[in-house]
C-alpha cells in the first residue's frame, strides 16, 4: 500500500517566547504546533516567490466498500 511520503524530521530550537506565540496561534487555528510551522514556513517562502507543490494530505473519512463485497 503506498500512501503519502514521509515528512522529514529534524530537531527545532527555538526562544521559548517564540515558541509560545506559535503555540497560541496554532490554538487559534485549531492546528498543531508542528503544522502551524509548516503553515508559516509555506507562507513565508510564497511571500519570497518559492514556488512549493501543495502538499499531499491524508484521505480522510472512511474507505469505500470493496466492489467484490457483499451488497446487503
Amino acid at each position: 500500500m503506498s500512501g503519502p511520503p514521509q515528512k522529514k524530521a529534524f530537531p527545532l530550537r527555538l526562544d521559548p517566547a517564540l515558541h509560545a506565540a506559535i503555540e497560541r496561534s496554532a490554538a487559534t487555528d485549531l492546528r498543531s504546533v508542528n503544522a502551524q510551522v509548516e503553515c508559516l514556513l509555506r507562507e513565508a517562502l510564497a511571500r519570497r516567490g518559492v514556488k512549493l507543490a501543495d502538499p499531499v494530505r491524508p484521505r480522510r473519512g472512511r474507505p469505500p466498500k470493496d466492489s467484490q463485497g457483499d451488497t446487503e
